[in-house]
């Protein structure tokens, strides 16, 4: 498939989305990379901004099967992944599928169930499958998980871990709405809501082409050099407590290929790297204590370490 057509269907699920996610183009754009990098998205954010209503379109817009977990102290690891359950009339044990049998699953609030239940939810992002009752199950593909974190309230929550935030593809936050686009969503909202007049724009079958397409986009030796040299700055940042792992260097790679094709383009370019890093590496890296202190934000500083890697230049 030619990179112009990749490109069209990757844009179509932005532009459609779009119309319910009003003013926040970049968040939908890092959310559809996300997704045709086979990755998994974080969110964290206020509530109230939308972060159901972004993963309910994007189930829409691939004509996927949409399903959403409410995270909380009591959630069982089975009410998750799913449990057998004894049928009196067969007199067999019976397996019933949990809601992570679906293309679009929404983690709302991932980070007030236990670990446990984190867990078993990690495992099948970073698996594909669940294993229950001695039994490895596939699950359904596409695949694409949106978690989110409430970045306000934090009491009686269990933060996810670095090492668990490192399976996270990308972490994005929708923010308030600009004046003139909350203005909209009155006008847009004022009778139905929007979300019932979207249209898929793509078929499961086709999304999948995609994924697979996208990995095949040239990616020069120099701008390899380019995406290692910037995860090592991070890990040689006297800022940072903590730098970016290995799995960061591929996904950056990944990210900057999706985003190469939504621009149209059949080759990685250094702009496309520098857009998508901070979205990509700063839930990965901790900051220093007297960062935190002075309020200066993990996007701020992978920002400014890309910034101070030197970029390829085009040859020719």
């Amino acid at each position: 498939m030619a990179v112009h057509e990749l490109g069209q269907q990757a844009s179509a699920i932005v532009d459609e989305v779009s119309k319910v996610i009003v003013g926040k183009c970049s968040a939908i754009e890092m959310a559809v990379v996300s997704i045709v990098c086979e990755g998994h998205l974080l969110i964290e954010d206020i509530p109230g901004v939308g972060k159901t209503t972004l993963a309910r379109s994007l189930a829409k817009t691939i004509s996927g099967e949409f399903r959403r977990v409410q995270f909380t102290p009591d959630l069982l690891p089975a009410d998750v992944t799913g449990s057998s359950v004894y049928n009196q009339k067969s007199g067999e044990f019976e397996f019933r599928a949990g809601p992570v049998f679906a293309n679009v699953v929404l983690a709302d609030e991932i980070n007030r169930a236990t670990p446990k239940t984190q867990a078993a939810l990690l495992e099948a992002m970073e698996e594909g499958q669940v294993s229950t009752d001695g039994e490895t199950r596939s699950l359904p593909r596409p695949f694409f998980v949106i978690a989110t974190q409430n970045s306000v309230e934090m009491t009686g929550t269990y933060p996810l871990p670095e090492a668990q935030l490192d399976r996270f593809f990308a972490r994005i936050s929708l923010g308030y709405p600009d004046r003139e686009s909350e203005r909209a969503v009155l006008s847009a909202q004022q009778i139905a809501h929007p979300i019932e007049l979207l249209q898929p724009v793509i078929t499961a079958e086709e999304l999948r082409t995609l994924q697979a397409n996208v990995r095949d986009i040239f990616v020069h030796d120099s701008v390899k050099d380019y995406i290692v040299d910037i995860v090592r700055a991070t890990r040689a940042s006297n800022q940072l407590a903590l730098g970016a792992s290995p799995r960061a260097t591929l996904h950056l790679m990944r990210a900057g290929q999706a985003m190469a094709v939504m621009g149209g383009f059949d080759f990685v370019r250094p702009d496309d790297i520098k857009k998508v890093a901070p979205t990509i590496i700063a839930h990965r890296v901790m900051p220093r204590a007297e960062m935190r202190a002075r309020g200066v934000t993990t996007n701020d500083l992978i920002a400014q370490i890309v910034e101070t890697v030197p970029a390829p230049v085009p040859v020719g």
